[in-house]
């Protein structure tokens, strides 16, 4: 069986932003880890809820994806970002199931100034 990778339309929906996406690539079991939220998100629904708030709040000009790894089934995606004057780094970790669908799907940050800013920012999109 001939493994199919989400990062083609992974890239679609940054790009365009457009949510519906997702449905396609996320596991019904898939789990998001944020940055500012201690316990994992479990589930196709939150793990979407969750990418669409940092979709709103990362929707910034100065986003862009710097470098990709990429494996049979997990794929590593460094980004850069400026908002409020704080150049904000980060990486985006996701895994995938044999069907091509997103199971995990993990976000780090730098530096503490950025965490913080997002935290505030995802906190008001979540609400």
């Amino acid at each position: 069986m001939k493994l199919t990778s989400p990062m083609k339309i992974w890239h679609q929906v940054v790009e365009s932003g457009d949510m519906n996406l997702l449905d396609d690539i996320l596991d019904k079991d898939c789990i998001f880890y944020s940055p500012v939220v201690f316990s994992p998100q479990a589930g196709k629904e939150i793990t979407k809820k969750y990418l669409s708030a940092a979709a709103i709040v990362f929707a910034d000009e100065s986003f862009k994806y710097t470098k990709e790894i990429e494996s049979a089934k997990l794929a590593c995606l460094e980004f850069e970002l400026v908002l409020n004057e704080i150049k904000i780094n980060g990486i985006d970790i996701i895994s995938w199931n044999d069907d091509g669908k997103i199971t995990e799907f993990k976000v780090m940050l730098r530096p503490l100034q950025a965490v913080e800013l997002i935290h505030k920012y995802m906190g008001q999109e979540l609400k």
